[in-house]
């Protein structure tokens, strides 16, 4: 029997929420990534050793990562709004420490600190969706403008801090998140409803423990061995992240009150989509580090005209969704993810052809067409994956699907990092002749990095310099050209993917979903491409197999909440 009842529709102070609930959200996707022209400052002031500095750019990241699962659970045990109070609580008090830090501890403790709010922010905003949208369609709407907002989030994060840090010093990246927990404190109450915790309130503390010790030294080892390549430590903590995550997999199967929903991992619309969006995350995170350092050592330009620059690819995200919805409404979404990691792969095909001497509208044009098709496909997913949880595990599942893109973003930079540097390093040895660098440390710096060697060309005599930094510009396009071919592959491997394992799904999610809309999501770059695709959206309902029984009960389930 079929259920193809849709929801009740959200009213204005749904979307007024919707619009509250993203602006923390756009805040804590920044601070990952605000700290990369804030830190020579930061330097200057603290005068951190080099592990305190790493640990400074590091450590938000790592317990983001780290407590995500933790915090998504808690949520649906003591309740999604009442965590995203205290998460805003706990952000806004970090940022105040960490701006007025006077030491590089307090500072690193502090970051710490703003990983702690940041986890308890993110899956409990995407959770909260599930609960304020219980129609599929504009459900699949305000994915949408959750993904464009994190998505953009990162890439904003360089540019804001370029902004401050011409007028002010290096904590005011810390404090312009102060008003916008402060507007969180104050509107949510009144216009975010509470989801009532589940029944089964027990929280289960050893598996929290063991899915923090699991990931913090998973993600560790990953960045220290995209960042310096093999080394025993970074391996071991590697090794010891895998076992402890064997062991975490094994207590959830068993636990009474489990964090993690496995049977629903299992399913095809939520664990698809988790996998999907780890794959698109691989490419993302992993290619994004070669544009950088693109725009800056090769072309030249200077960090904030580089941020500037790498925001035009956002562009092809508000040509691409647009067409992303339209055939979401008449063919097959595994089809149209399909379709979005191939556009993605045709964009790294693209970027192999990226030369020293490349015109600059040539390299974003090629990130335009990746980006496009990759957030069209992550746009997909994520609204798969949220319409298939259950409305009292939301929280969960929301965790589950952010800590997956965390472990591709750092899988991404690892793997595809290494092939760029491996690449690199063989063409430096090749192009450099023996007598240039009697050194063996000069010789051994220009082997591992670009920013080695424009460092030794600076000690050189001008023809010398000019062949060495030439040589190291070719050997880093080559070694970018070839990591785009692995994201190429990558993005083909996940379309295929897609329409093996999410053909024949609904959009409104797998059996468990109470809505079986099938709904098609607005661009995802920009509040004005969102508003025009949803004005013009007229999403075809679709009908998904389930018992009747399961979709009553879920619908009874979305509307258990406190304070309407």
């Amino acid at each position: 029997m079929e259920n193809t009842a849709p929801g009740p529709r959200a009213g204005r102070k749904e979307w007024i929420a919707l619009a509250v609930l993203m602006l923390p959200l756009l805040l804590v996707s920044m601070d990952v990534s605000i700290l990369y022209f804030a830190i020579p400052y930061v330097s200057e002031d603290l005068a951190p050793s080099a592990t305190q500095q790493l640990w400074i750019l590091d450590m938000y990241g790592f317990v983001l990562a780290g407590l995500l699962i933790t915090m998504g659970a808690l949520g649906d045990r003591i309740g999604r709004r009442r965590l995203v109070l205290a998460g805003a609580a706990v952000f806004g008090a970090a940022s105040v420490l960490a701006a007025y830090a006077h030491t590089s501890e307090l500072l690193i403790a502090a970051r710490a600190l703003l990983g702690i709010g940041g986890a308890a922010l993110m899956p409990s905003t995407l959770a909260l969706i599930r609960n304020l949208f219980a129609d599929a369609r504009q459900r699949a709407v305000a994915v949408t403008v959750w993904t464009a907002v994190m998505t953009t989030g990162i890439s904003l994060g360089p540019v804001l801090s370029g902004l401050l840090l011409e007028h002010f010093w290096w904590g005011s990246v810390f404090l312009v998140n102060l008003p916008a927990m402060v507007l969180l404190l104050v509107l949510v109450p009144f216009l975010v409803p509470e989801f009532r915790p589940r029944p089964d309130g027990r929280f289960d503390l050893p598996g929290s423990v063991l899915s923090l010790a699991a990931l913090l030294p998973f993600i560790h080892g990953l960045k220290e061995l995209a960042r310096d390549g093999w080394h025993p430590l970074p391996a071991l903590a590697l090794s010891t992240g895998l076992v402890l995550g064997v062991v975490f997999v094994l207590r959830q199967r068993h636990a009474a009150h489990p964090m993690v929903d496995l049977g629903l991992l299992g399913r095809r619309a939520f664990g698809g989509p988790v996998c999907a969006n780890l794959l698109a995350m691989f490419a993302t995170v992993g290619m994004a580090v070669f544009l950088t350092q693109y725009l800056q050592s090769v072309l030249g330009l200077g960090p904030f005209e580089a941020a500037l620059w790498s925001l035009v690819p956002a562009a092809g995200v508000a040509v691409v969704a647009p067409c992303a919805a339209v055939l979401a409404q008449r063919f097959e979404r595994a089809h149209v993810m399909a379709g979005g990691f191939l556009l993605s792969a045709c964009g790294f095909l693209w970027m192999t052809q990226v030369r020293v001497d490349s015109p600059l509208w040539f390299t974003l044009a090629g990130g335009a067409l990746y980006a496009g098709g990759l957030v069209a496909a992550m746009t997909l997913a994520n609204e798969l994956a949220l319409g298939a949880a259950p409305p009292d595990r939301a929280g969960s599942a929301a965790a589950v699907l952010e800590s997956g893109q965390e472990l591709g973003g750092s899988l991404g930079m690892a793997l595809l990092g290494s092939i760029g540097a491996a690449v690199y390093g063989r063409d430096m040895a090749d192009a450099v002749p023996p007598g240039l660098l009697p050194d063996a440390g000069q010789r051994e710096a220009v082997r591992e990095t670009l920013g080695g060697a424009a460092a030794v060309a600076g000690r050189l005599p001008g023809a010398d310099a000019d062949r060495l930094l030439t040589a190291a510009r070719e050997a880093f396009t080559h070694g970018m050209g070839l990591a785009a071919v692995a994201a190429a592959g990558v993005m083909a491997a996940a379309g295929v993917v897609s329409v093996l394992v999410l053909r024949g799904v609904a959009g409104g999610g797998g059996p468990s979903v109470s809505s079986a809309s099938a709904s098609a999501p607005a661009p995802a770059a920009t509040s004005a491409a969102t508003s025009a695709s949803t004005s013009t959206a007229d999403p075809t309902p679709a009908s998904v197999s389930g018992r009747a029984a399961d979709g009553a009960a879920d619908r009874g389930k979305s509307a258990e909440y406190k304070g309407r």
